[in-house]
């Protein structure tokens, strides 16, 4: 019996499905927090001792419902994997990202699980979903791939210099998510509903500052790189229109940003803002990725 082989086209809605479960979650978690539900099962795998379901609780629900989309994300990233390695013309690196996204998202079960023991001290949580951050990143580079392999590659087409410009706007934008993970952490969203028992980073107002600052730096460093697509569009229209993308994304980023803040951080702005966010970093990801290594139909024919 001849063994199972995959060819890249096949593979590539599995890679698409695994980015749009990473996704999810990171949404699913913050949630968990915002809604103070993190400590809404104390126990694990199962909720409370005795008692693998949720009680009749919203909290306990919220959490056990994240427990979930985790256990269906490990389980579309460990077939993921499993689907890479059966995927032809896939070079090794590949097969290996594929590999540590897997062994990255069932890190998540027990880092979720230190958090809980430890009553959810921010430097745990915010690991959490530091970790989901940087998995978000990997699956949206394996998909960038996965399509390659499909449609073929051509050359950069932008400078080096600009390439060089795409690892600092991709690593302003990590920094700008770990600094709104800091804010969170000093927030009034503890993730537990015992917010004077929860761990808290300090003062809010400074580090909201910060974070403003570090939005103008990627700002500065994304609207940089647009300027350059925008001037020699005619050579990659399809590049600029994703970097044009990001950018109005980013907008809405910032304004949402604003109104949480002006209107005393209701946890439904800031999911929503955790939600965009993840866009954003996806799209950046992306656009960074194709500065190095574009398919070949983002070049002009």
């Amino acid at each position: 019996m001849r063994a199972l082989v995959l060819t890249p086209a096949q593979f590539l809605p599995l890679a698409l499905g695994q980015l749009g479960a990473l996704w999810l979650i990171v949404g699913t978690g913050a949630a968990v927090r915002l809604t103070d539900s993190g400590l809404g099962c104390r126990h694990w795998p199962g909720c409370e001792a005795g008692h693998p379901l949720p009680a009749k609780d919203a909290h306990a629900f919220v959490e056990f419902g994240n427990r979930l989309v985790g256990g269906v994300t490990i389980a579309v990233t460990l077939v993921a994997w499993l689907a890479a390695r059966r995927t032809e013309r896939f070079p090794r690196w590949l097969v290996r990202l594929s590999l540590a996204i897997f062994l990255g998202t069932l890190a998540q079960a027990p880092i979720g699980l230190l958090a809980i023991a430890s009553d959810l001290r921010w430097p745990i949580v915010m690991l959490h979903l530091l970790l989901s951050i940087a998995l978000l990143a990997g699956a949206t580079v394996l998909a960038l791939e996965a399509r390659s392999v499909i449609v073929g590659r051509t050359e950069p087409l932008v400078p080096r210099e600009l390439r060089r410009l795409a690892l600092v706007f991709a690593a302003a934008c990590f920094v700008l998510i770990v600094s709104g993970s800091l804010a969170t952490a000093a927030g009034p969203h503890s993730g537990g509903g015992r917010a004077e028992k929860i761990d808290r980073l300090g003062r809010l107002e400074p580090i909201v500052y910060v974070h403003g600052a570090i939005v103008g730096i990627f700002l500065c460093t994304f609207l940089f790189s647009l300027g350059y697509l925008a001037a020699r569009r005619d050579r990659s229209p399809r590049l600029f229109a994703l970097g044009a993308g990001v950018f109005v994304l980013l907008l809405g980023q910032m304004g949402l940003g604003e109104l949480q803040w002006r209107t005393h951080l209701p946890w439904g702005l800031v999911l929503a803002h955790v939600f965009l966010a993840a866009t954003v970093w996806v799209g950046t990801v992306a656009l960074a990725t194709l500065f190095f290594r574009p398919n070949v139909d983002f070049a002009d024919r």
